[in-house]
C-alpha cells in the first residue's frame, strides 16, 4: 500500500495519481506543483545538473489534482 506522504518516481506517481507523467510535468511546468512541497529532483550526483529524476510527494499532488478536477475546466486537457 502506498502511504499518502510518500515520495514516488513520475512513473509511480503516475500511476498513484491516476494522470500520464506528462501531464504531472506540464503542472510543474505551469506552477501548479511547487518545488520541495509536491516535487523534488533527484541529488543523485550521476543525474546532475541536466535532467535529473523528479520525484512527487502524492499527498501534496493529490490535492492540487482533487482542487484543479473540481475547479479548473482546462484540467481536461492537460490531463
Amino acid at each position: 500500500m502506498i502511504e499518502s506522504s510518500m515520495w514516488l518516481s513520475g512513473e509511480e506517481a503516475s500511476e498513484a495519481l491516476s494522470v500520464g507523467e506528462q501531464s504531472l510535468e506540464v503542472l510543474r511546468e505551469r506552477g501548479c506543483l511547487k518545488p520541495g512541497s509536491h516535487w523534488r529532483s533527484s541529488t543523485d550526483p550521476k543525474q546532475l545538473p541536466w535532467k535529473p529524476k523528479v520525484f512527487y510527494c502524492i499527498n501534496g499532488c493529490k490535492e492540487v489534482i482533487e482542487y484543479l478536477q473540481k475547479y479548473d475546466a482546462t484540467f481536461d486537457q492537460i490531463a
